[in-house]
């Protein structure tokens, strides 16, 4: 089944490339065996870690893959591919087909070429059998695959920063929803219960100059009315009051 989903890679990824000539090669791949050839490649991943490899949703991984061709001819790196596969050894499903990357790297002979291969993954949490090959062919034009890696690896999601964007603007928004709710509570419940402060002015206060006017208009209506009467009715020895009389005595006793 490995063999068969080695080939199976293969003519994917040969035939995502049909516009630049490569649809007649995939035949040959799928239908011909794989030739035993001196070329190992052996898969590395620089960021992985202590307790296995770890791909992260959202994020690249990257792999090394080393290749050694110990031909007397030089050999070519067509495609780099890889495929997920379920952790069932009796019936074990592909999952996902990763990303191939065409790159036409010719390997002279009895030398060691690095080639950086890179996917991504987005997919629920769960352990996995990563595996990857390359599509090689040699001199006269054969094609054949090489197992990179084969191995089992775990897909997790993206650990959660407190600088995050996105997190700092939900704290935000959960802090303006509490304060909103705090508030209406306050104003709706118990703003009612607390003693309402009096707008008029404390004892004793002077009065302002608006307020004395108010005062004079309010009082001025009754002192006119007060004030009013007929002067034909009023005999003239109250009208008309008696001049004081002059006193010599005062005068003469001044002068003494």
């Amino acid at each position: 089944m490995t063999r068969f989903g080695f080939l199976s890679l293969a003519l994917l990824s040969l035939q995502t490339f049909v516009g630049t000539g490569f649809a007649a090669d995939a035949e040959k791949v799928a239908e011909a065996e794989s030739p035993s050839l001196a070329v190992s490649a052996q898969a590395s991943f620089p960021a992985s870690e202590i307790f296995g490899v770890k791909l992260v949703n959202g994020h690249p991984t990257q792999a090394l893959i080393d290749f050694t061709n110990d031909e007397p001819n030089p050999v070519t790196v067509n495609f780099v591919g890889g495929s997920l596969w379920s952790l069932d050894q009796e019936q074990s499903k592909n999952v996902r087909n990763l990303t191939a990357t065409r790159y036409g790297v010719e390997i002279p002979a009895n030398s060691k070429e690095t080639i950086s291969y890179s996917f991504a993954t987005e997919m629920h949490p769960v352990d996995v059998r990563l595996n990857i090959a390359a599509v090689m062919s040699d001199s006269e034009g054969q094609f054949f695959t090489v197992q990179a890696f084969n191995g089992t690896v775990s897909v997790v999601e993206p650990e959660t920063s407190f600088f995050d964007p996105q997190i700092i603007f939900l704290y935000f928004f959960l802090l303006a929803c509490f304060v909103g709710v705090v508030y209406f509570f306050y104003t709706v419940w118990l703003a009612p219960y607390f003693p309402q402060k009096r707008k008029g002015g404390k004892t004793g206060e002077k009065k302002t100059p608006a307020k004395r006017e108010i005062v004079e208009e309010s009082t001025s209506p009754a002192v006119a009315s007060a004030t009013t009467y007929n002067a034909d009715w009023i005999p003239a020895h109250h009208i008309n009051r008696p001049e004081p009389r002059k006193v010599k005595g005062s005068k003469s006793k001044a002068r003494v």
